[in-house]
């Protein structure tokens, strides 16, 4: 059934393709696509790499896939369906997430090119940073509902993932989320929130509790509430220590907490008379006086269907009394991580969200609304996947047949733009010689109160989850060769809670940071403030901020709009853009 033993592939390229070794990360939605037309193209040598497994929401789309496969890894069981296609393929399916430090450069240079088939920035942070380490192709792609994207990257060539600023992944002040949600995702975030508060990793940032430093309460709001009988250090006669701490010595009582969090949590907060001068003041529910169940759409499919506030209740208490039994199974000081795809976990998340929705005057949601919230979901298409999968191919091909300086930019967009066109090739941009990655000493610059952010910060927030390292080390470039950070486990585990000023560190000290698994080096510059706007713990400014793409500043001039992906707008292409319903050719893209 493979391409090459038609002919559709001949002399040198054929041998190519076949000789090549191929590596795909991800074999979801477009990893399946991307796999099944490589077998069939006649790629010989193949390996792919997931963490996940196969769970029943994917089988709509992931093709490779059937119901018995449910809970199964899905790089293996992929491997078994495309050998169907064609057995003689050699394919290694790895069940291990790419960034762990068994997947080093050394295992990135034993292939010809890397395809990436991804739903997460950081793991592509550090594919793009494997493969420039390594000197390798990288054929990067993604899809958004109707809307996709597929580039090469090359080092020395091309920009790298990395060389333009992705918008930040939107977040919500805390108080917003505390004291007064207006949109239903506020809800869910909480709920998220009150999920790890009560059974998760417990972080102080995820307080579910009533914020009394709130920047529109004035002084006298903000100390009328404190006084107010709402608060009170006893809740059931049990002295409240924290969430969590309460929750367990009431045995995880439903009722309890139930009235805790909808009932004198919410009368606290309308102590802050300040907040509700001008807003919708929320109405406190008690759990054995709730509003009357009413019929609804009970035929419709439990996802889809609206649930009363007295079913949130009721689902509210079941998944306590399982999330209770499921913690216990993790042993002391064990923990629970929300999933999406977990149906106890989502149910908590959806009861949750609800009730304190219908407290606020929000809109309730369906189950089915409150996962693609809450896990961050965009519905994905299955053609979409297909026509982004055939466009990684055919980049693929052009790179083994030593076309590189050819490959393009595709992007699909959802309808035709001005010359009715669906497909939209453009020329791949040079390095950004500012990158802070890519580029021959990559500096960046962070912004910081000193005397308040601690080194775990630093390596957790700013290292790690900001600029996308792994496994960092930190020196102190002071002439003395001070190791505040440490990739070795046990290190400088003290020096976490301790804050850059106890080390010395202030405006204009230089950091020199260390990824050794991703052979990447950073020097980052710290600026020292007293105060940041809008709550921000840090900021990364400097040449970072210099990398607004030239599309973007010529759009706020002329109001044009981009078409997917944002990073290239239809008056900047230069490559002629496709009719969607001709025949694609290598030459075409």
């Amino acid at each position: 059934m493979a391409a090459t033993l038609k002919g559709v592939l001949q002399g040198s390229l054929a041998d190519n393709v076949k000789n090549s070794k191929i590596l795909v990360v991800g074999a979801g939605g477009i990893g399946c696509e991307v796999l099944k037309d490589l077998v069939l193209t006649g790629f010989k040598t193949i390996e792919v790499i997931d963490l996940d497994t196969i769970d029943v929401s994917n089988l709509n789309r992931q093709f490779l896939f059937r119901k018995e496969h449910v809970k199964k890894s899905k790089s293996q069981v992929a491997r078994e369906s495309v050998l169907k296609f064609n057995p003689d393929v050699d394919i290694k399916a790895y069940h291990d997430s790419v960034m762990s430090p068994d997947y080093d450069v050394n295992f990135f240079k034993q292939f010809t090119l890397v395809l990436n088939a991804l739903d997460n920035r950081a793991a592509r942070n550090h594919v793009n940073r494997m493969c420039l380490a390594a000197d390798i192709p990288l054929v990067e792609s993604g899809t958004a509902g109707y809307l996709g994207q597929v580039t090469v990257i090359k080092k020395g060539l091309t920009e790298c993932y990395e060389c333009q600023p992705k918008p930040p992944q939107k977040t919500f002040p805390g108080c917003t989320i505390r004291n007064t949600p207006s949109e239903p995702i506020h809800c869910v975030v909480w709920a998220k929130h009150l999920f790890n508060q009560l059974f998760g990793e417990d972080d102080p940032d995820q307080d579910v509790s009533p914020d009394t430093e709130d920047p529109e309460l004035t002084a006298e709001a903000g100390q009328s509430a404190l006084q107010s009988e709402a608060k009170t250090d006893e809740i059931g006669g049990i002295e409240r220590k924290s969430t969590r701490v309460w929750a367990m010595n009431t045995g995880y009582d439903p009722e309890k907490l139930f009235n805790k969090l909808f009932r004198d949590d919410i009368k606290y907060l309308l102590s802050m008379e300040t907040l509700w001068k001008k807003r919708r003041p929320p109405q406190p529910l008690n759990m054995t006086q709730l509003p009357s169940d009413t019929d609804g759409n009970s035929s419709a499919i439990r996802d889809q269907r609206q649930w009363s506030v007295k079913e949130c209740a009721n689902v509210f208490s079941d998944c306590l009394g399982q999330l209770k039994k499921e913690l216990a199974t993790q042993g002391d000081g064990g923990m629970l991580v929300w999933d999406k795809d977990d149906e106890t976990a989502l149910d908590f998340v959806a009861s949750v969200a609800n009730i304190r929705a219908h407290i606020f005057g929000i809109a309730m949601k369906t189950r089915f609304d409150i996962k693609s919230m809450a896990g961050n979901i965009i519905p994905a298409i299955a053609t979409t996947n297909a026509i982004i999968a055939g466009l990684i191919i055919m980049e693929a091909i052009k790179i083994l047949s030593g076309k590189i300086k050819s490959c393009k930019t595709v992007y699909l967009n959802r309808v035709p733009n001005d010359r009715n066109r669906l497909l939209v090739p453009c020329t791949l941009d040079p390095p950004n010689p500012k990158c802070y990655v890519c580029a021959p000493k990559p500096e960046v610059t962070v912004v910081v109160n000193c005397t308040r952010f601690k080194v775990g910060a630093l390596q957790d927030k700013v290292l790690k989850s900001y600029l996308g390292m792994v496994a960092p080390d930190v020196e102190i470039d002071d002439g003395k060769g001070t190791i505040i950070i440490s990739s070795e486990e046990g290190e400088t585990e003290e020096n976490n809670d301790k804050f850059l000023s106890d080390f010395g560190i202030r405006n204009g000290t230089r950091l020199k940071c260390d990824d050794f698994l991703q052979v990447y080096s950073l020097v980052v510059t710290i600026a020292h403030v007293e105060k940041l706007e809008e709550e921000k713990e840090f900021e990364v400014v400097g040449d970072l901020s210099e990398l607004q793409p030239q599309e973007e500043q010529q759009q706020a001039a002329n109001g044009s709009k981009p078409h997917n992906g944002g990073d290239k707008a239809d008056g900047q292409c230069t490559v002629p853009c496709l009719n969607p319903w001709a025949v694609l050719t290598l030459s075409d893209l």
